[in-house]
């Protein structure tokens, strides 16, 4: 149900849950009075009118004001207890509780107050929980093994050791202790899923994963016969290691002689120790080496509006940079072709046998067609003069070109033509300058200018997915650079690029140093990525569980446990897609088969299998294999003690996001908040340890963060619009994030606040730096804060700075002539510039994208941008306040109680 940002003076009445909730819509009613159960501190007197004319908020009353305190040390929960001794701190107080009489310096902002009277520094902090996991884990070593402790959080620097579990970084799962029975799990309200990143890059310090050989003679013992799951050191020998049992199906499977090792006393084979796929939690196995290395096709848009805004002529100057690499670069042993096209396609011959490129143009698309393939996808090493010359040319060449627009799919299905012909998977990267219409793109509308239904904003059309698939099935990733574009309609050419492991980026000119530096990151990111082509994922759980279903980026496979789809891995950017799990029985979650055990005794642990076969870019059949097991227990306090905020908020994120696709905004957003609240009741009823009072927050240990986090995904832009969001920046949004990991989600929807240094002393590290919570309280006229989340970075910059600091970053000493906007900080040779500028650097290189540093002045209009990111506030397009969000989620889960 939605919370309103704005105060309303309507009664609040009696109401049921779900079905009619305590709020709904933007403008609805507030609470009159206080929740079930709550009483007044010194009046035995339940739901007390509320006083009128008091001068307190609806909902506030007087003679109690909540407050949280530490826990009990004998409660592994969150406890908030109304305290009538305790003083209320209003935003015009310090932080740290100094006196009014001395006034706070900070930032004052009604965004900031809470319409309850609770006071926002008093709630539970994400910062403190991400603070406290990096003391207990930064720079340790975390041992990933069956039975080990629940891993650090995703946003925390750590090494991972593998001996016998897949690592957290390539599976994380929404809890790491199942419940044994159906009725527990359904009771939990905890969505029982896992994050999968089969492709994440490994950090410093962790030993790459083997390769095992895919032949009988390499010596790998295969998999399962049945379901087809492969070795993992789960598996039960039996005869002496002749056979063994699959957790996975139950079937028995005869070992080739050839793979045949004995067993020692009955346990795992004698060569387990020496084989990965036996001893270890993930593993390479390659299945063939013979394949095509892939190509990279580039397509420049040469119509007149490209020519007549100067884009072409400025694209071919990057690219030539950028593809003219010293000798023994990595790009030197790349196969690229060129492509031009306005309402004709013109392709080149860059055989390295001809003196010049050979231009072919094709007039009839409509049936594409080539005449030859040859010299069209080329060794860069034997023809970069070739190339560069053409890009040379390409603007002259490009003189007279037709202004009629092009089928946006064009340049595309001739690159599907070329690497089919060739049999080789690739990258293309289209180059559009040309302003996207209607009428241009007719084989790929998402249909919005023809809808009334709101749902319809981010379907994908049949020809675009009809399109995605072809691309995935060849193995073609699609990249689309658009320079120009009016943001205007719902002409918004994305669904292609990204169900195809690609992407898009979104230039508003190439004329500033700012935006060449962007494209040339951009372009470096796109080539440099490794990505798996022709990828097939597929899931196996133990008996008792099954795959309901994915979230996320991807083509849907013949079934629930299998997707296809191009995988690419980033440093930090992978496609992560969900996957849920379920009961088998579907008929009230009966009890799992495993509890069918002696009296006593522990039931089998679930397990989990991750298999991705792809072809990697230089033509090997690789299948990459992650598996897992979990603990499971009976009681449900352990279920909810080992879940983790950061991933249920990666979980709820891409459920809503895909759920947008057939349903009202308003609807998932209800429904978000009704799966938080049944989870926050559920725990209250069934695992508090200690007698509660309804006034109390309970919130267990490791999801404290949960409700702000929750509360920061609903107020999105995707999900609950402001005035000044447009289509296109909504459908941008909800595919970029369909496409992050726990950690590049968690980021963006709790963004870094970081208060800047204003001495001269160089910090050692990102991790030395403590951010402060997402609030506008929490900035200082007189300071520096950096604010960066997944897709943006902001430096915020107060008025009260002093000018030898401004003159040490920005080489002025005049706020008011300090420029705004997205820039490039200058170049200067102090401690202080040095500092700042390798911080941006360093968080730049973790996002999944390049991002611009924008500067912030405080009181100038840019301020709004910023405000988005100060999630813990009332947000511009109408989203609640964190604190308001959490008084809610109180009082809803005490009405389910009751």
């Amino acid at each position: 149900m939605d919370i309103p940002a704005a105060n309303h003076e309507q009664p609040w009445g009696h109401m049921g849950w779900p079905a009619a909730a305590p709020i709904a819509g933007y403008a609805t009613a507030v609470p009159n009075g206080p929740p079930p159960g709550l009483q007044y501190p010194n009046k035995g007197i339940q739901n007390a009118p509320p006083i009128m004319g008091s001068g307190h908020p609806p909902g506030v009353w007087p003679h109690q004001k909540p407050s949280w305190g530490p826990p009990p040390n004998h409660f592994n929960g969150m406890l908030c207890e109304p305290n009538p001794e305790l003083s209320f701190r209003s935003n015009s107080q310090s932080p740290q509780g100094g006196s009014s009489s001395q006034p706070d310096s900070r930032v004052l902002s009604p965004s900031s107050e809470s319409r309850y009277g609770l006071d926002p520094q008093c709630l539970p902090s994400a910062v403190r929980g991400m603070q406290e996991n990096r003391e207990e884990w930064e720079g340790k070593v975390f041992v990933s093994e069956p039975g080990s402790l629940l891993p650090p959080l995703a946003t925390t620097g750590f090494t991972v050791e593998d001996r016998g579990n897949a690592s957290p970084r390539f599976i994380r799962c929404t809890s790491y202790s199942f419940p044994s029975e159906g009725t527990t799990a359904q009771l939990s309200h905890l969505p029982l899923g896992a994050v999968l990143t089969p492709l994440a890059r490994l950090e410093k310090g962790e030993r790459p994963l083997p390769v095992c050989s895919g032949t009988a003679e390499g010596g790998l013992v295969p998999g399962c016969s049945g379901c087809g799951a492969y070795m993992c050191p789960f598996m039960t020998w039996q005869d002496c290691g002749q056979r063994f049992s699959c957790p996975f199906c139950g079937k028995l499977t005869e070992v080739p002689w050839r793979c045949y090792q004995p067993t020692g006393g009955g346990g795992p084979r004698t060569d387990s120790e020496r084989r990965p796929e036996l001893c270890l939690g993930s593993y390479d196995v390659l299945e063939s080496d013979t394949g095509q290395a892939a190509g990279l096709l580039l397509a420049l848009d040469v119509s007149a509006p490209a020519l007549k805004s100067g884009h072409l002529g400025l694209i071919c100057q990057q690219l030539r940079s950028f593809l003219s690499l010293p000798e023994g670069g990595n790009q030197s042993d790349l196969r690229v072709g060129l492509m031009t096209y306005d309402s004709r396609l013109h392709l080149y011959d860059l055989s390295p046998t001809l003196s010049r490129p050979h231009m072919l143009i094709i007039t009839d698309t409509t049936e594409l067609e080539l005449p030859t393939w040859e010299g069209l996808l080329v060794p860069l090493k034997d023809s970069r003069y070739c190339i560069d010359s053409l890009l040379q040319q390409i603007p002259r060449l490009a003189e007279g070109s037709e202004d009629t627009p092009c089928a946006q799919d064009l340049p595309v299905r001739a690159a599907l033509r070329i690497l089919e012909a060739i049999g080789c998977p690739g990258k293309v990267l289209v180059f559009q300058s040309a302003p996207l219409t209607e009428a241009a793109l007719k084989h790929g509308s998402s249909g919005i200018f023809s809808s009334s239904k709101p749902k319809t904003l981010f379907q994908p059309s049949e020809p675009c997915v009809s399109l995605a698939e072809e691309c995935a099935n060849q193995g073609c990733s699609l990249h689309l650079f658009l320079f120009s574009q009016p943001d205007v309609g719902g002409a918004w050419p994305g669904h292609t690029p990204y169900m195809t492991g690609g992407g898009v980026y979104c230039y508003d000119s190439l004329q500033s140093e700012v935006d060449r530096e962007q494209l040339s990151c951009d372009l470096h990111r796109c080539v440099e990525t490794e990505t798996a082509f022709k990828a097939q994922l597929r899931v196996f759980v133990s008996k008792g569980l099954s795959v309901s279903g994915f979230y996320g980026s991807f083509i849907p496979g013949p079934d629930p446990a299998h997707v296809l789809l191009p995988w690419r891995a980033l440093v930090i950017h992978h496609p992560a897609p969900v996957a849920k799990w379920k009961s088998t029985r579907h008929t009230q979650m009966p009890p799992h088969p495993w509890t069918r055990c002696p009296p006593g005794a522990s039931p089998p642990s679930p397990l989990c299998q991750a298999a991705l076969s792809y072809t990697s870019a230089w033509g090997e059949r690789r299948t990459r294999v992650h598996s897992l097991t979990l603990p499971c227990s009976r009681h449900l306090l352990d279920t909810f003690r080992t879940c983790q905020a950061q991933t249920l908020l990666t979980f709820y994120c891409k459920k809503v996001y895909c759920a947008v696709l057939e349903r009202p905004l308003q609807e998932v957003r209800e429904e978000l908040q009704a799966d938080v609240t049944q989870l926050l009741a559920s725990y209250r009823k069934h695992c508090s340890s200690t007698a509660v009072s309804p006034g109390q927050l309970v919130l267990p240990q490791f999801l404290k963060a949960l409700p702000v986090y929750v509360n920061s995904l609903r107020k999105s832009e995707v999900l609950l619009p402001c005035v000044r969001s447009t289509v296109t920046q909504r459908l941008h949004l909800r595919s970029q994030l369909l496409c992050q990991d726990v950690r590049t989600t968690a980021t963006h929807f709790y963004p870094l606040l970081l208060p800047l240094p204003m001495s001269s002393e160089p910090l050692s590290a990102l991790s030395a730096m403590e951010a402060v919570r997402c609030s506008a309280s929490s900035l200082d006229p007189g300071s520096l804060f950096l604010a960066h989340c997944s897709l943006s970075l902001f430096l915020w910059v107060g008025q009260g700075v002093p000018a030898h600091v401004l003159l040490q970053l920005f080489n002025t000493t005049c706020f008011s002539l300090l420029p705004s906007g997205q820039l490039c900080l200058p170049e200067l040779q102090n401690p202080l510039s040095v500092t700042v500028r390798k911080l941006i650097h360093s968080l730049q290189s973790q996002a999944p994208c390049a991002v611009r540093l924008q500067v912030v002045k405080q009181g100038d209009s840019s301020e709004e941008a910023l405000q988005r990111l100060l999630v813990e506030d009332k947000s511009p397009n109408g989203g609640a306040s964190y604190a308001d969000f959490l008084y809610h989620l109180h009082v809803n889960s005490l009405r389910l109680l009751v």
